[in-house]
């Protein structure tokens, strides 16, 4: 459900609507002169939507480099890892 305020009810309501934001972890739009302007949003869900928006590129990029072929094979690439872990720890 999209929920809109205006710009005067943050103004009036901020407690409220922190509250609303931190209760519901859904962003509220705010409108000024009708347009809408800006998304207001818990740190909470903040956090969670930059989390999920970097995993989804990183999934992009795996996806592009199996595309281009530019994959290694599983079990070498840790075996390699192994071997770089025991000569840092030497």
């Amino acid at each position: 459900m999209l929920n809109t305020r205006t710009s005067e009810y943050l103004r009036d309501n901020y407690n409220e609507l922190s509250e609303f934001c931190r209760s519901n972890a859904e962003p509220v739009f705010i409108t000024n002169n009708g347009q809408e302007e800006l998304a207001v949003l818990s740190v909470e869900a903040y956090k969670k939507f930059i989390s999920r928006a970097e995993l989804y590129s990183l999934l992009e990029e795996g996806l592009e480099a199996e595309r281009n072929g530019d994959v290694r094979d599983f079990d070498e690439f840790m075996e390699e890892l192994e071997r770089d872990i025991e000569n840092d720890c030497v």
